[in-house]
């Protein structure tokens, strides 16, 4: 029994020859699978992978793959590679939510040290006189880092039961199954987050109250410098502009998610359904298709050699095409699949019964015409392709065989009666449970022993964009909790504010000065920080954005109103923030 997260996950195992007797012929050097290698120990890698870089080329000089080997255990974060070379995979999503946690945390640690600054002049005679008895400044800076890694230490204990209490909440939502294991290194790397954050927000703080001069601070004068001022609004205009970020990333993951689940990919993914063929339907596939086709509910069905939406890399064998190379994806179909894939022609006719010559020619889509440099027409064209005459059947309009994170590549469709075990089948719209009812008991009758196990095309189309989803749902989430710990800094900082200002707001209102004038007062200073950092924010947050949608092949344009909504958005919480401790003052 494999635990759930394994990355190999299978039913039973069966050894390889059992593979070669079903598909009832041996394997060349030309076919590739995963293969696995044990190195003896003390072996090194690097070394090992310059041996063998060349070992298909003297197996098979034709040969133009080489070999590399890479550590299985990063196979799951390190999965991307393109011509041989490690170009991400999933730890770029694992980076991407460190980060966002780093700058979530950078934002409260600036709340601290706004809000320590600020309260300075409370302390004032207490630094005075420690500094008047002897204390040095030492001493009084380590009792002040002392004081935020109290808090800090608080602050993890509070984290560490709402990780706890959350967990089953994050688990679903991520689709993930993590545990709270306390091992050694999780307890160090979180001990040392613990300090650093301590560090972070209490040495500001620590080394500001240590430099009172005793004189001045007994007599009661905290003189407040412009640098200190400034540094203060440098810190608000900095948390607000992440969190501005963080609005506009929201906004924009959310319009490409939709623009993924509503374009055109080509044919048409909706009741069409997809299952393997097994059992008594592999030696009658034509006979198995036409007695499909007349359960009620059914509207085509035709079978290939894989389901419509591949992988990264799909099938993709290279062609000799006029002295060069181009790798092209293909697919082995029956009759009627262009039909039940809703595929349009743009020239010549799909694969049909009523022409036995048919099954020799191929079906190419607009890209591969593209490629190879073809004039229109082109259907009943002759053309020499991978070494052979092969004449074109007709030519369909492009689509997408992968993710929107990749172009359309060259395609082709060839007639395959003994490997297309992939059946499609398109259901009328508003049937669906009726349809499946039927379907069930008809594969149970024809295929008696074999479970009817089926898949909607949809459902594999939105599988490939499971991490895009979950980037939206959490970047909700964080964007949410980035805007909250800003508010609340800001929150602290104007009701702190308007206490130390209390007794000018009282001589204003004795001189006439309205409620809504003293309100706008107290904001105003406020409101032009946010404004400075929406001016800031905008132009990063439109560059990673930008490179985040370069990701993908296809996407949305950034729209200029996404980041007035932002921005507008970041200004009116500010205002509201601001504003309700200005008119309680």
């Amino acid at each position: 029994n494999l635990p759930a997260n394994a990355s190999e996950q299978f039913d039973f195992v069966l050894p390889f020859e059992s593979f070669l007797d079903i598909i009832g012929r041996g394997l060349s050097w030309d076919n590739l699978f995963n293969t696995y290698v044990v190195l003896k120990k003390g072996v090194d890698a690097e070394r090992f992978n310059n041996k063998v870089a060349d070992f298909i080329q003297r197996k098979n000089p034709a040969g133009k793959v080489e070999f590399f080997l890479k550590p299985f255990a990063d196979n799951y974060l390190y999965g991307q590679y393109e011509n041989g070379i490690q170009a991400g995979g999933r730890i770029e999503y694992v980076r991407l939510f460190s980060l966002i946690a780093l700058f979530i945390l950078l934002i409260a640690c600036v709340n601290f040290m706004n809000l320590a600054t600020a309260k300075a002049a409370n302390r004032i005679k207490e630094v005075g006189i420690k500094k008047a008895i002897g204390a040095r400044r030492s001493t009084l800076i380590w009792q002040h880092l002392g004081e935020s890694t109290a808090m800090t230490l608080l602050s993890f204990l509070v984290a560490v039961l709402l990780v706890v209490l959350l967990l089953p909440a994050f688990n679903e939502l991520t689709g993930k199954q993590l545990s709270l294991n306390w091992n050694t290194n999780l307890v160090l790397g979180a001990l040392a987050i613990a300090a650093v954050t301590s560090l972070v927000a209490g040495s500001y703080p620590a080394f500001y109250l240590s430099s009172f001069k005793p004189v001045a601070v007994l007599k009661g004068k905290l003189n407040t410098s412009g640098g200190e001022l400034l540094a203060r609004k440098g810190l608000v205009v900095f948390q607000f502009a992440i969190s501005i970020v963080f609005i506009v990333a929201v906004l924009v993951i959310y319009q490409q998610i939709e623009f993924v689940q509503n374009k055109n990919l080509g044919y048409n993914k909706d009741n069409l359904l997809y299952f393997e063929m097994e059992g008594k339907a592999t030696a009658n596939p034509e006979g198995f298709l036409t007695a499909l086709r007349k359960v009620p509910g059914v509207e085509s069905a035709a079978n290939m050699l894989t389901n419509i939406v591949m992988g990264p890399g799909g099938n993709m064998p290279n062609v000799d095409w006029k002295g060069k190379k181009i790798a092209f994806q293909n697919s082995g179909v029956s009759y009627d699949m262009i039909e039940t894939l809703g595929l349009e022609m743009r020239s010549g006719r799909p694969f049909s019964r009523d022409f036995s010559s048919d099954t020799s020619k191929l079906i190419f889509n607009e890209e591969a015409i593209a490629v190879m440099g073809l004039s229109e027409p082109v259907a009943g064209q002759v053309i020499d392709f991978g070494g052979r005459k092969v004449e074109i059947l007709g030519v369909v309009k492009n689509f997408h065989l992968q993710s929107l994170h990749e172009p359309v590549k060259p395609f082709y469709f060839r007639f395959d009666r003994m490997y297309a075990v992939t059946v499609m089948v398109r259901i009328a719209a508003g049937t669906e449970q009726k349809t499946l009812a039927a379907l069930t008991q008809f594969y149970k009758a024809y295929n008696p022993g074999f479970v009817f196990d089926y898949t909607f095309l949809d459902q594999t189309y939105q599988a490939q964009y499971v991490a895009e989803k979950r980037v939206a749902v959490l970047s909700r989430y964080f964007g949410a909790l980035a805007v909250l710990i800003s508010c609340l800094g800001l929150f602290g900082l104007a009701a702190f504010t308007a206490e130390r200002r209390g007794k000018e707001i009282g001589i204003r209102k004795v001189l006439g000065a309205s409620v809504l004038s003293v309100v706008r007062l107290l904001s105003m200073d406020f409101v032009r920080l946010v404004l400075l950092a929406i001016v800031l924010a905008l132009p990063i947050a439109w560059y990673l954005m930008r490179e985040w949608l370069g990701g993908f092949a296809y996407h949305i344009e950034l729209q200029p109103w996404v980041f007035v909504l932002a921005g507008l958005a970041a200004l009116g919480i500010a205002i509201l923030t601001v504003g309700y401790q200005a008119f309680k003052a």
